[in-house]
């Protein structure tokens, strides 16, 4: 268990912009910064950070937190691992128990998966620079290859023996759980007799890194050349593996990306390596896989220009075409560059050195789209049918351009492409247009049945809607005792010890703004100063996100409010008690309409004369509350 003064002395350490601009591009506006949210697809920036309130808030996903929950979301950190990570950010030591066999084998999957990766990514190292098998077949093979010792070092490259299972073993004795060495693919089981083998014996490993340098997987490769077996065994889908998200080396290359504002992106682990040991750094590899949008969005999280260098053989021709449409689609600046037949980035780098591998970049990029052209001519050939699928896949291509952010963009190759096909602009303009609206009705359709959708949940949940006012009225009380609880009200009390007072008899209804309220005020209460940024570094990710809610959010009330709000006194102080008295005054106001409400409803069901004459006088009382505060309202308006 982490101490309350850690926490706190990590709390006061912590730079949200610093932390999250290790993942996001960051860009100053105004008080706030901008970026595209790492958490979901967007081409316009809506990721919001704040320095001043150390907040971020996605204002198209809704996601939103603190600089622990951003790790935590992100990373699928524990609340501790996020407290160790910015710990260590920031120097800061940490005194904690031994976790015991049992507690370890109770953490969540995501967490003991990291933990096994980085005891495995140790074990292969150790294997390859220490024994004498990993430097005699491992080592002896890498340095053939002209890999020098700092840059495998760098990318923790290693080595996992030809024994059966040696690794199994380790990661045994070490108290590993052997479901998590399945799960994880370093272990498989042997279909024969039951028994466990390592899964990648005799191969050359590279660890697969997130985007803040933990070890997510591996990718084993073959020494020499791959004989009736696989060149690459990578590891399985599981709960911090997702293929599909990631890009070899985009932890060693996002601030080189950054810096030249220009990703390249290869296909082989080897390409990668050779690269950077050149000095090409912003450099990434899909890993052998086709191109996917969240690979596409990762890279376009540093740069809008994407480079893509394939070998210069029909496969490596095929593997770019596919990733075309999505990066235009993803806005993308794509060029492609072809190595010469038969050589791959590694060995070309190797070949030519660095400076003309650079030059033989800069001088063979090709735009995506004509080079697309270009092949689909040359397949055609004189085939009139295949040259107008050739036209109809151009057109497609074209209109996959965001015409609203580059309609001159798209309208140049509407030009050069016409002229290079010998056909007319006007009709390819026409062609162009109509996969442009076959685009947006399929659009439409999505959105028309997104919106039939919430009519069904707006329909089901009419009979909540004072539930729902209910709500805005609790998010704006919780506003203002957060943001002036620790003022002083009068000489004998603070806004939140009068506030405390004022909701005595009218509780909360809704849980999440109750559990807030309950912290703040037991915080209050133990002699603590609870503000929003305190308050926030808690384990529970709810209070975190209604924190957020709460203070980044203009306040859901009525259009005249801040009218109300602001135009009382041009004095600042008496101005913010205005805005306490009118919350609390129209929290309560609100609650004795519901309850008025409620009581009519039991009045017209009333079983007895006796329960009616109640219920009578019960109303009479609420409806004379109810006056009193809109006197006092009107009080404190017009004052």
């Amino acid at each position: 268990m982490i101490s309350q003064e850690t926490i706190q002395q990590i709390h006061n350490r912590t730079d949200i912009i610093d932390v999250v601009g290790e993942f996001v591009k960051l860009k100053k506006r105004g008080a706030n910064y901008l970026g595209l949210c790492p958490f979901h697809g967007e081409k316009t920036p809506s990721f919001t950070v704040s320095p001043s309130k150390e907040i971020f808030k996605c204002f198209g996903c809704g996601k939103s937190g603190n600089t622990i929950t951003f790790l935590m979301e992100h990373e699928k950190y524990s609340y501790v691992e996020a407290l160790k990570w910015l710990a260590g950010r920031y120097n800061i030591e940490i005194e904690e128990k031994e976790v015991s066999d049992e507690v370890r084998q109770q953490m969540q999957v995501a967490d003991s998966l990291y933990i096994l990766n980085n005891f495995a990514a140790k074990y292969f190292s150790e294997q390859l620079w220490n024994t004498d098998e990993g430097n005699n077949i491992a080592l002896s093979y890498l340095e053939q290859r002209g890999f020098t010792k700092s840059i495998l070092e760098k990318f923790q490259v290693g080595y996992s023996p030809n024994a059966y299972d040696a690794f199994t073993q380790a990661a045994i004795n070490g108290q590993y759980n052997t479901d998590l060495l399945i799960k994880s693919g370093l272990t498989a089981r042997n279909q024969h007799n039951d028994s466990l083998r390592d899964n990648y014996r005799g191969r050359i490993i590279f660890p697969v890194h997130n985007i803040s340098g933990k070890v997510i997987g591996f990718g084993a490769r073959v020494i020499g050349k791959a004989e009736n077996t696989p060149k690459y065994i990578n590891t399985p889908e599981n709960e911090i593996y997702v293929k599909s998200k990631i890009l070899y080396g985009t932890y060693f290359a996002r601030q080189a990306i950054d810096k030249a504002d220009e990703c390249l992106l290869v296909e082989g682990y080897t390409d990668v390596v050779s690269l950077a040991q050149a000095g090409v750094e912003n450099v990434v590899a899909s890993g052998g896989t086709s191109l996917t949008t969240e690979q596409l969005r990762l890279i376009k999280k540093y740069t809008s220009n994407l480079t893509i260098i394939y070998d210069g053989d029909s496969a490596g021709v095929k593997a770019a075409m596919r990733g075309l449409d999505m990066a235009l689609e993803e806005a993308l600046n794509v060029r492609l560059v072809l190595i010469p037949d038969g050589e791959d980035p590694d060995s070309y780098v190797k070949k030519v050195g660095e400076k003309q591998f650079k030059k033989f970049i800069a001088e063979h990029k090709k735009d995506f789209i004509l080079f697309e052209m270009e092949i689909l001519l040359r397949e055609a050939g004189n085939d009139i049918a295949r040259k107008n699928d050739a036209v109809n896949k151009i057109a497609e291509s074209i209109s996959k351009i965001n015409k609203a952010e580059d309609f001159t963009k798209q309208q140049e190759y509407i030009r050069q492409c016409a002229s290079a096909m010998k056909i007319d602009e006007g009709g390819l303009t026409n062609l162009v247009n109509k996969y442009t609206r076959e685009q947006i009705v399929r659009l439409e359709k999505r959105e028309a049945f997104a919106e039939q959708r919430r009519e069904v949940e707006v329909e089901q949940q009419k009979d909540t809607y004072f539930k729902v006012r209910d709500d805005i009225q609790e998010k704006n009380l919780l506003r203002v005792l957060i943001e002036f609880g620790l003022n002083q009200w009068d000489e004998q009390r603070t806004v939140a010890e009068y506030i405390f007072n004022e909701l005595e008899d009218f509780p909360l209804h809704h849980e999440k703004y109750e559990k807030v309220y309950e912290l703040y005020k037991n915080s209050y209460l133990q002699g603590m100063q609870p503000t929003a940024k305190t308050l926030m570094y808690t384990h529970d990710p709810e209070i975190a996100h209604t924190l957020v809610d709460i203070t980044i959010f203009p306040y859901e009330l009525s259009k005249r409010w801040e009218e109300l709000s602001n135009r009382i006194t041009d004095n600042k102080e008496e101005e913010e008690k205005n805005d306490v008295r009118l919350t609390v005054l129209y929290y309560k106001l609100r609650k004795i309409k519901s309850m008025i409400d409620e009581n009519q409803e039991e009045l017209e069901h009333a079983p007895s004369d006796d329960v009616t004459f109640q219920k009578l006088l019960i109303h009479q009382q609420l409806k004379n509350f109810e006056r009193e505060i809109t006197d006092q309202i009107g009080a404190v308006i017009v004052k």
